[in-house]
């Protein structure tokens, strides 16, 4: 269901998801109870958002002063210049401002930054922010939020799906913190999978969501469950748990999945010298080759314990060494392309029939 929802979002270039305020709030305090200081004088921006409905702008407003922020800064993205059409009317906080321009409100974005406590309450909260229309449409591919970006210690927001390729480098050619909301899939992307091997990039705390998936509203404010996590390079205690695992002997014998336990071994590979494991909590414990695992493995990921050797997919498999088809098993392509399959992915001939995985990781313990 949930990546019925995100293909059939991307079929309607709808890329109108809002992050719910609970996930917002639980994840933060994943890297809170790692590090009280991790916000502390930062100025965090808040890029493809949409200041006067998002929960990222609410959040990080009302919490201004716990997190001991320096300076927060939101933008937003021009309703006119956006693929996905609605019916467009500005808010009342937008019209009953001194600045509201109705011949800029649908061209231009709008940039909310707050610092200080501008109406003498005595607390920084979300009715202190400064707004003002931008000179552009607030896309962050444009020099004004590049240059915001430059200004900023911290990214964090839900980007675009259709767009997150090109968002997260944006984020790293400026060598910036950040915490940002994607796709589960975008992990086999070859260019952000090799920066999550380089251990410049991992998945967020695993607190929110159900699985791999989480809860988000729609521009009708339906809730839509999306295949995604968050991607982040600030440090959280989770990348630091040791996974607790069975050995190859138990797993086989007490395992609680099906495909494991009862069987005298566990599977190879016919084009690459590695274990077929289908479930992380199967990796086995004494096992010193090389391993290939689903994606949802990084959730768990501890590079303190494991090392990412590459990723069995297509161009990337060939990368780190899957062997293409051999001649033999060339017969069994023409059912495998249906599949989406390529030379580069890993795969297993059983009882005659090519069985061919979802996108495994190839990993091996890190020796002690």
């Amino acid at each position: 269901m949930a990546n019925n929802n995100l293909t059939n979002a991307k079929k309607a270039k709808n890329d109108e998801f809002y992050t719910q305020y609970n996930d917002i709030e639980k994840e933060i305090n994943a890297y809170l109870e790692y590090d009280s200081d991790v916000f502390r004088h930062k100025t965090v921006l808040l890029p493809c958002d949409d200041p006067e409905w998002s929960n990222f702008t609410k959040f990080f407003a009302q919490n201004f002063e716990k997190l001991g922020l320096k300076k927060l800064i939101s933008t937003s993205y021009a309703s006119n210049s956006k693929t996905f059409k609605t019916d467009y009317q500005p808010s009342l906080f937008e019209t009953d401002s001194p600045q509201y321009d109705k011949s800029k409100t649908e061209k231009f974005g709008k940039i909310f930054t707050l610092t200080s406590d501008r109406t003498g309450n005595g607390k920084v909260d979300i009715k202190d922010f400064d707004w003002e229309y931008l000179h552009s449409d607030g896309d962050f591919r444009t020099d004004e939020i590049k240059k915001l970006r430059d200004e900023a210690d911290i990214i964090i927001t839900n980007p675009p799906f259709s767009l997150f390729r090109e968002f997260l480098s944006w984020i790293v050619e400026a060598n910036k913190k950040f915490l940002i909301i994607g796709n589960m899939n975008a992990i086999t992307y070859k260019e952000v999978f090799l920066i999550i091997k380089e251990n410049n990039l991992w998945l967020g705390s695993n607190k929110t969501g159900k699985g791999n998936s989480m809860t988000f509203k729609d521009i009708n404010k339906n809730d839509v469950d999306v295949a995604s996590k968050w991607f982040t390079n600030i440090d959280h205690g989770g990348r630091h748990q040791i996974l607790k695992l069975m050995t190859v002997e138990e797993n086989l014998k007490y395992s609680k999945h099906k495909d494991i336990k009862g069987k005298s071994y566990y599977d190879k590979y016919d084009n690459y010298d590695a274990l077929e494991i289908p479930f992380t909590d199967s990796i086995p414990s004494d096992f010193e080759g090389v391993m290939g695992v689903p994606i949802s493995f990084l959730t768990k990921y501890n590079p303190e314990q494991f090392e990412i050797i590459g990723l069995g997919i297509s161009n990337s498999g060939k990368d780190a060494g899957v062997r293409p088809y051999t001649d033999e098993h060339k017969k069994y392509r023409k059912e495998v392309q249906k599949r989406g399959a390529v030379d580069g992915d890993l795969y297993m001939i059983k009882d005659g029939v090519v069985d061919v995985p979802y996108a495994r990781i190839l990993i091996r313990h890190k020796k002690k």
